[in-house]
């Protein structure tokens, strides 16, 4: 995975708007700045041949519907061939590093096993994401919308979850060598360890990430039969944000969910399931001494992004850092591996 390097004049207009929301979604700033410029690349696309031309040269383009001061602006400067003040400002401020440390395991990282799109609770849509993907370096992705209980983030029911995985394999076909676009899903560990979704989607799927979600506080003893029977479950791949915390940002702060975290390592390890180390910097899950508790306990480990925005993606940095200081090895993170090992694996081949 690569960062993306600034973006200079003359610059496309559609380019210009994608890349203010990519860097705005990727320091978490506020999604309604986010919103107005990916809103105004649907605009900018949407519109006919000489229809931008016409709105820049009349000096109009607030007259189109979604399109404010800040986002013509940059809409005008970039018809002129000019690199827009305001992305510049922003490249500025905010495209350096997202964290000091794990350089070569993030160059090493090219795919991702957690992602969202606006199927469920995610910003962008499916063509974005994999779009964003492609620019970063990924060799590969796992879409992983949720799973129906989790109404909040509008779950994917079953009827839905068979549209999106036909378009995903429409997609992935249209694509040839650019990207591998794989199915999947971040399904629910239900209150007995069951998961959301049923056996027959699931097996439709190229990869399972499974996350509890739900009754976090939990007693630690049923706790860890929950976990340990979805570790056990053939369909899981990976063991999604172990613990549920959040350490810091918008939702607040939450302690870890109490269980026997040496019983269920040492079953992700037996089952061939990689522990998930989640890179949102509000989740930094699981926290480094389990991480090492894992490492001990022979475990496969997945760096995902657990993007919920293009601008996420990039996100994976943070947890090739901890990663790197940890000391877990490169050969035992599934998202360096290339796509046909990664697709052995995730088959249990």
């Amino acid at each position: 995975m690569r960062s993306l390097q600034p973006l200079e004049a003359p610059v496309d207009p559609v380019d210009a708007l994608r890349r203010v929301g990519f860097l705005l979604e990727r320091t978490r700033q506020h999604s309604r700045r986010v919103e107005a410029f990916r809103g105004a690349v649907d605009v900018v696309r949407g519109l006919a041949e000489g229809e931008l031309a016409t709105h820049v040269e009349g000096g109009t383009l607030t007259d189109l519907p979604g399109i404010g001061p800040s986002t013509a602006g940059v809409i005008a400067q970039a018809a002129a061939g000019e690199l827009p003040d305001y992305l510049a400002a922003k490249q500025e401020e905010h495209g350096g590093p997202l964290v000091t440390g794990g350089e070569t395991l993030t160059e090493a990282i090219i795919g991702d096993c957690h992602l969202h799109s606006d199927w469920s609770d995610g910003g962008g849509p499916i063509e974005e994401m994999v779009l964003t993907a492609v620019e970063l370096g990924h060799e590969w992705m796992v879409l992983t919308d949720h799973s129906p209980r989790l109404r909040i983030a509008n779950g994917l029911s079953a009827a839905r979850l068979a549209r999106q995985i036909d378009l995903l394999r429409r997609i992935d076909h249209s694509l040839g060598e650019s990207i591998t676009v794989l199915a999947g899903i971040e399904v629910d560990i239900l209150d007995d360890g069951s998961l959301d979704q049923s056996e027959e989607m699931l097996d439709r799927l190229d990869l399972v990430t499974a996350s509890v979600h739900s009754k976090l506080r939990m007693p630690r003893e049923p706790m860890t039969r929950r976990m340990l029977t979805a570790v056990a479950n053939p369909h899981v791949n990976v063991l999604g944000h172990c613990t549920g915390r959040l350490v810091t940002g918008s939702r607040g702060t939450r302690p870890q969910s109490e269980f026997d975290a040496r019983a269920v390592f040492e079953a992700c390890a037996e089952h061939d399931v990689a522990v998930e180390i989640n890179s949102r910097p509000e989740r930094c899950d699981p926290p480094d001494d389990l991480v090492e508790l894992a490492l001990e306990a022979g475990c496969l480990f997945a760096i995902d992004s657990d993007a919920h925005a293009p601008g996420q993606l990039e996100m994976k940095a943070y947890g090739a850092e901890r990663a790197e200081r940890l000391g877990v090895p490169q050969e035992r993170i599934v998202t360096t591996w290339e796509v046909d090992r990664l697709r052995a694996w995730a088959r249990g081949s």
